[in-house]
């Protein structure tokens, strides 16, 4: 029996009492500063929008400051406070809470709620992120293009309620698993970046010329025509049609259709086949817009067209496409995009521009070769940045699984029996490395 069972066996034999958050809490609504008015030095105060960005489940410090004569009018949190972000764009990130730990009172700007709570604080934190308040919060938010729940719904909001040393029991188990999942979290999200870093060393060696003879000419050397875009009007979309891709499209050096813009006409399609139509092998740069200097090149016959934030590239038969798919990436390419594209609001590079960008390029036999090695090498960053994402979010969900589990109360109120088993596995785990170190 772990430590849990035996507090609940002792405490609460008959049952957890579910109670509404009323009933626990005190519920207000925060000030209403701005970030204009952030000071270098003064009293802290934390913006809404810094819930979702900068904070984590709980903290004693902020970011931002404002001036004592302004923090007079506002809503002040105290010590163990739970402050809520109550307005989002989307239903996942409303009601994002943290709680607030400092011993300094902290003013707190508008769109939140300021929870004062007879609870420990970390536990109605994690309850306030777990599964079961998401389905309440679903019901109680509201709004279309700005989701919000207010500080009145949240007080019917309904959670257990067991005594205060099973909440801190609970809260020991899951402060273990949360620092065992961020750490878990950054050594495989260390791995993927040595891996890319890895991968962009050799693909920049091997496209440097060393032992065989290289070209000096330009970009439009290696072409079978000009480089060229698609309409620069804005299309008319449909609920189905020709698949229509924009800059967002490419993905990780790859074409996502997923992330099409929307679709054409077959009419409208035929019109910009006049000026340009996709063919297998073509090579697309993003070429304005935050993603200027993205590559990716088409390996399908898939029929679609593209708009004019990508530049499109067609080699001639003396050159490989999938050479200068690697070569666009390339430090030797990249580097001249970031000088020649030019800066207002958005970088934007032109196409005349890109044609002369000068290269080095081996005779056709070479690179084959090469295209061979990075080919296979790619294979396996891909794999690794499928695995390894794919492990991460894993790791999360087992994480929330856990969580979920800890705050689900038995009518008896016992917990979860299989639970108890894994989360004395990973206690265990979490001391014994707590102990080597």
């Amino acid at each position: 029996m772990s430590r849990l069972d035996e507090l609940i066996a002792e405490l609460c034999p008959d049952g957890v009492e579910y109670k509404k958050l009323g009933d626990v809490a005190t519920i207000s609504r925060g000030g209403n500063f701005q970030k204009k008015d952030f000071v270098e030095k003064g009293v802290p105060c934390i913006h809404y929008g810094q819930i979702y960005t900068k904070f984590e489940l709980f903290a004693d410090n902020t970011f931002t400051f404002i001036t004592a004569e302004k923090a007079k009018k506002q809503k002040m949190a105290v010590k163990n406070d739970v402050i809520m972000a109550v307005t989002s764009e989307n239903i996942d990130d409303v009601c994002k809470c943290m709680a607030w730990l400092g011993d300094e009172d902290v003013a707190i700007s508008g769109h939140t709620a300021i929870i004062h709570h007879t609870l420990n604080s970390k536990y109605l934190v994690y309850y306030l992120h777990s599964a079961h308040f998401y389905a309440q919060k679903r019901k109680l938010a509201h709004g279309t293009k700005v989701i919000e729940v207010t500080p009145d719904k949240l007080n019917d909001v309904v959670l257990p309620v067991p005594p205060l040393e099973v909440q801190r029991e609970i809260v020991r188990v899951l402060d273990s698993f949360t620092l065992l999942t961020a750490e878990l979290t950054a050594e495989l999200t260390a791995e993927l970046t040595a891996r890319k870093k890895q991968y962009e060393y050799y693909r920049d060696e091997l496209l440097k010329p060393k032992g065989f003879e290289c070209k000096e000419m330009t970009i439009f050397d290696m072409l079978s025509q000009p480089i060229t875009d698609g309409p620069h009007e804005t299309p008319k979309l449909v609920q189905e049609g020709v698949p229509f891709l924009s800059a967002e499209a490419i993905v990780d050096n790859r074409l996502d259709f997923s992330h099409k813009r929307g679709f054409i006409t077959k009419e409208y399609d035929d019109i910009c086949a006049k000026k340009y139509k996709p063919q297998r092998n073509d090579v697309f740069m993003c070429k304005s817009g935050s993603t200027t200097g993205k590559v990716a090149i088409n390996e399908s016959d898939d029929d679609f067209n593209i708009w004019s934030p990508l530049a499109a590239l067609r080699v001639n038969e003396h050159n490989s496409a999938k050479y200068l798919f690697y070569l666009l990436q390339s430090e030797e390419v990249q580097s001249q995009v970031k000088k020649q594209a030019s800066h207002g609001s958005q970088p934007n590079l032109s196409m005349r521009k890109l044609e002369k960008f000068k290269i080095r390029v081996p005779e056709l036999k070479i690179q084959k070769r090469i295209v061979y090695v990075l080919d296979n090498f790619e294979a396996i960053c891909t794999d690794l940045n499928i695995g390894l994402p794919a492990e991460i979010e894993a790791r999360q969900k087992q994480y929330e699984f856990y969580r979920d589990s800890l705050l689900t109360f038995a009518e008896t109120g016992q917990m979860i029996s299989q639970t108890d088993r894994q989360t004395d596995r990973q206690t265990d785990r979490q001391t014994d490395r707590t102990e080597r170190n």
